[in-house]
């Protein structure tokens, strides 16, 4: 018999143990018995994710999430299924580790994204908005890094950038998936104009003006190809920094900690991306973004607030976009399942001036010089803790104005989903 690892080896004697019947007996050795045996152990080999050697680490994660959306925008309304959203989309992320000495590792993360029907480009047409938010195997990250215990970690390759989900990753409520600031559920749809009830050529994902993706808030939350630097942790505290692609820099800090039985998590971050020119935009400006979220729990209640905010403009052009967001609620343990969280939530976007109204808002209405963005909604998340699960039910309201004479029919949906991680 060939040699085989005596891991498999053992694995597979306990599980034709395990088969056997009372008819056989521990003495009997004639008949197939090696030839079966040196199968199993085959077939347990082909079932084992695999590495190309024994110094790097291999570990396989990630999660799958659907959701259904009803949704209703003043003249028409219809069901679909689909996918969070990129970058919230099914995934599966391959990652390792090496120890050079002690202390000093180095690494490397592969992470890819397989959409269905994203909701960032379901429209009223139901088909995708664009390349950016087509269905289908995208890459996400791919870099590597190296790390030291004492100095921090340098990556370098396609990833998060120092600001990326800054405000958005302190959220701890449970509720982080179904309810953030991102226009993630209805980007690409249409407003419609309440006299005529015709499509205005209004998309969602215009209000603010982000850039380097992001839709309202969260607007440099496209990964990039960057080189970054991650600090080791003090006391609850860290900072981080990424400079790439054509040209992007950035830097960001954070803090988390649990103080007289309250959990508090806070973050900000600042980066400039700027590039030959922008869509509609003036040759050589330089978008800016600040943003910063806080998330403060009480652990014996449950009670928590979460809340970002985040203020985006250029160098030249004039102009400036806020938003403000809050979410409130309960997060707490009534049965063997897991944690229930209930929340509010509210969003708010007041954008003013050409850079974020009329050249990409509007399709060249000049007259539009500043519009004003609300979203309120109520929802409920239940945790599945034996299956590394989240389940949930949600509502929104969204209304938007401008200073134009029209007036515009609200949006509204109702969403059920479920995240399951692996």
């Amino acid at each position: 018999m060939k040699k085989s690892s005596l891991g498999a080896l053992v694995a597979a004697g306990l599980l034709a143990g395990g088969l056997s019947t009372g008819s056989a007996s521990a003495a009997d050795l004639g008949g197939n018995c090696c030839a079966d045996l040196e199968e199993r152990i085959a077939e347990l080999e082909a079932t084992t994710a695999r590495k190309g050697n024994r110094k790097v680490s291999l570990t396989v994660s990630g999660w799958v999430g659907q959701q259904v959306m009803w949704w209703d925008d003043g003249y028409e309304s219809n069901t679909y299924v689909g996918d969070l959203g990129a970058t919230l989309s099914s995934h599966f992320k391959f990652t390792g580790r090496a120890t050079i000495s002690p202390g000093w590792y180095a690494g490397y993360v592969l992470h890819v994204e397989a959409r269905n029907n994203n909701s960032l480009g379901l429209t009223q047409d139901y088909g995708n908005n664009g390349a950016l938010v087509a269905d289908g195997v995208h890459l996400l990250q791919s870099f590597w890094f190296v790390k030291s215990d004492q100095l921090g970690k340098i990556s370098v390759g396609l990833q998060s950038q120092a600001s990326d989900n800054t405000a958005i990753l302190v959220d701890g409520s449970g509720s982080l998936v179904p309810a953030n600031w991102v226009a993630f559920d209805y980007a690409s749809f249409f407003i419609r104009d309440r006299a005529t009830t015709a499509s205005t050529g209004i998309q969602f994902i215009g209000v603010g003006g982000c850039r380097g993706g992001g839709a309202i808030g969260d607007c440099n939350g496209a990964t990039q190809n960057v080189v970054r630097y991650d600090s080791p942790t003090f006391g609850g505290f860290s900072v981080s920094a990424s400079w790439g692609e054509d040209d992007m820099w950035d830097v960001a800090a954070r803090y988390a900690g649990e103080h007289a039985g309250f959990k508090v998590a806070v973050a900000a971050a600042y980066n400039e991306l700027s590039t030959e020119s922008f869509p509609g935009m003036i040759q050589g400006d330089t978008f800016q973004y600040f943003q910063v979220g806080g998330y403060i729990e009480h652990v014996p209640t449950g009670l928590f607030v979460y809340g970002a905010y985040g203020n985006a403009q250029f160098d030249l052009a004039a102009g400036e976009s806020e938003t403000y967001y809050v979410k409130a609620g309960l997060r707490e343990r009534w049965s063997a399942l897991g944690h229930t969280v209930l929340y509010g939530e509210y969003e708010n976007n007041q954008a003013d001036g050409n850079a974020f109204v009329s050249a990409n808002l509007n399709g060249g209405n000049a007259a539009v010089r500043s519009s004003d963005f609300d979203l309120w909604g109520l929802g409920v998340v239940q945790e599945i803790d034996a299956a590394a699960m989240s389940v949930w039910v949600s509502y929104r309201h969204i209304e938007y104005s401008d200073n134009s004479t029209r007036s515009y029919e609200d949006f509204q949906y109702v969403k059920a989903g479920a995240l399951i991680n692996f």
